[in-house]
């Protein structure tokens, strides 16, 4: 929640200043309008959003993700936490009590306000009109609108009451209450955040600008300029409704009355909306909100020494596992692949064919990944021996019979299996009984959490002068015999690092996990959070 919330403040920050620095001072005020409200409610919606095609890591099912490990729990720390869950219902922190008493109070205050309006309404006479009802304030100066109510004072001249009604009545048509009631909505639900209150005052100035420029159209800017100049009104302190006289307001007004229409040509100001919201989604499609992801450079300890080609294998790979199945023009295409790599030259018809499925590699993005493995190939010429390697580790999982062909045995004990297609995944001694792969993997989960509690050397934060929550990111693999092998890590210190390797090749031997009844290499990865105790 804390995650979301830093998102979205950030998201309206970025979005506020764009506005104040580029868009604010155009006489757009329809268009200035229409982008507070949808970058408003377009931050609280993209934090949730994650489009899978803007991921740039490993998908989840590739590596088994165990548990985090969460090492450094004293008594006091449990002792604490008891506490709290007999004071506090289960899951019930102290912050989200502060959450909703806020809540509470806004929710009071908002219907104080409106029992206010209502209460004008009640006592005061009304004159009904075709569109809208007219309020009449006795003893009253005050003039403001609220949906298809104008209230205006009686002690307002004649002349006054009728420039203002002009005014009010923009108000009404364009329907702007009902953008303060949004933002007024928002303001229940997110109280503690400044920004909703910026946009609302942002908002509260646009509808004046708007109502303003339709009203000279009818009045002429002369005689408006002096109603405005005249004297500031009382009107009364509601944030949802829209006032005629506003102090602060009146000279931003004459000021932008007084401007010239903006160019056509400076529209192209709002097309900055497109790039920004991309950019936002990828930032929350790429984000790490859960804690549990590995950075790709961890995954991959060899990205450096990887070719273009590699990379590109790699990506159909990974592109496969996100899409599950695959269609036919897509399984043409791999077909097609592994025919080029087990052939000792290309035919005629092979390469028709090739250049065929390439030419239609708009298709789907797996298709397109595809054609530029092919294209790659053909630029190449000639594909190394690693290269040739990351081929047939892609072409043993979607071949019909990868594992037993002979042509793939020299790459068998190299191939990892992703989670999501094994058919046994390793196993821990001591689970050997267990059914299921998930009843495996939790099993194998909490015999690592036993053995990393036991044997991690905790005192290393007194000897490093560390403070605080350490996380430490582990990759490893149980290869085609049981062993733990290619273990690394990442952690804030070297030494936690060096630690975390040590504990987990301390890991037993295991029962290797099979994959149409082949030994195989299964990646495993392991979060281990080291709380240092203040």
């Amino acid at each position: 929640m804390i995650h979301y919330i830093i998102q979205t403040i950030a998201f309206q920050v970025f979005f506020l200043l764009i506005y104040d620095v580029f868009l604010k001072k155009e006489t757009f005020f329809n268009w200035n309008r229409f982008y507070l409200i949808i970058t408003a409610l377009m931050s609280l919606v993209i934090p949730i959003v994650e489009i899978e095609s803007f991921k740039n890591v490993v998908p989840e099912n590739y590596i088994i993700r165990l548990p985090a490990v969460i090492l450094g729990q004293t008594q006091a720390n449990v002792k604490a936490e008891q506490i709290n869950q007999t004071i506090l219902p289960s899951n019930f922190s102290v912050l989200e009590l502060i959450f909703y008493v806020g809540v509470g109070v806004v929710v009071l205050l908002f219907i104080y306000k409106l029992s206010k309006l209502v209460r004008l309404i009640k006592s005061n006479p009304k004159e009904y009109k075709k569109q809208f009802i007219i309020v009449r304030l006795l003893k009253s100066s005050a003039s403001f609108s609220f949906f298809k109510y104008i209230f205006l004072g009686e002690s307002l001249s004649s002349e006054e009451k009728i420039i203002i009604l002009k005014h009010e009545i923009i108000h009404v048509k364009h329907w702007h209450s009902l953008d303060l009631m949004c933002f007024e909505l928002l303001r229940v639900l997110f109280w503690f955040n400044p920004l909703i209150y910026i946009y609302q005052s942002r908002i509260t100035e646009l509808h004046e600008f708007i109502a303003d420029a339709e009203a000279v159209k009818i009045e002429g800017k002369s005689i408006y300029y002096q109603s405005l100049l005249a004297q500031v009104f009382d009107t009364k302190k509601i944030s949802f409704i829209n006032p005629f006289f506003n102090q602060s307001l009146i000279k931003k007004r004459i000021v932008m009355l007084q401007k010239s229409k903006s160019k056509q040509v400076y529209l192209f100001k709002y097309a900055l909306l497109v790039p920004m919201v991309f950019g936002m989604l990828v930032y929350t499609s790429c984000a790490d909100n859960t804690g549990e992801k590995e950075v790709p450079e961890l995954i991959s300890p060899d990205n450096n020494q990887e070719t273009k080609l590699v990379k590109t294998v790699n990506e159909v790979k990974y592109q496969i596992q996100i899409q599950g199945d695959i269609s036919d023009q897509e399984e043409k295409g791999l077909d097609l692949l592994l025919q080029t790599v087990k052939g000792s030259g290309l035919s005629s018809s092979l390469v028709n064919d090739v250049q065929e499925f390439i030419a239609n590699k708009d298709e789907t993005k797996l298709t397109e990944k595809i054609s530029y493995v092919f294209e790659q190939i053909q630029a190449k010429g000639e594909v190394s021996e690693a290269e040739t390697k990351a081929l047939k580790g892609l072409l043993i999982l979607t071949s019909e019979d990868g594992f037993n062909d002979p042509f793939f045995a020299d790459v068998l004990n190299d191939v990892e299996i992703p989670f999501g297609i094994i058919d046994q995944v390793p196993v821990f001694p001591g689970c050997e009984d267990l059914e299921s792969n998930a009843d495996k993997k939790a099993c194998m989960s909490k015999g690592v959490q036993k053995l990393v509690i036991q044997k991690f050397n905790t005192d290393l934060a007194d000897d490093l002068g560390l403070k605080g929550r350490q996380r430490i990111n582990v990759i490893f693999k149980i290869n085609n015999e049981g062993d733990v092998v290619d273990v690394r890590a990442r952690a804030p210190h070297p030494a936690l690092s060096e630690e975390a390797i040590r504990v987990i090749k301390t890991l037993p031997k295991m029962i290797p996990g099979e994959q149409k009844g082949k030994k195989v290499n299964v990646p495993y990865s392991l979060p281990i959070v080291f709380q240092v105790q203040e």
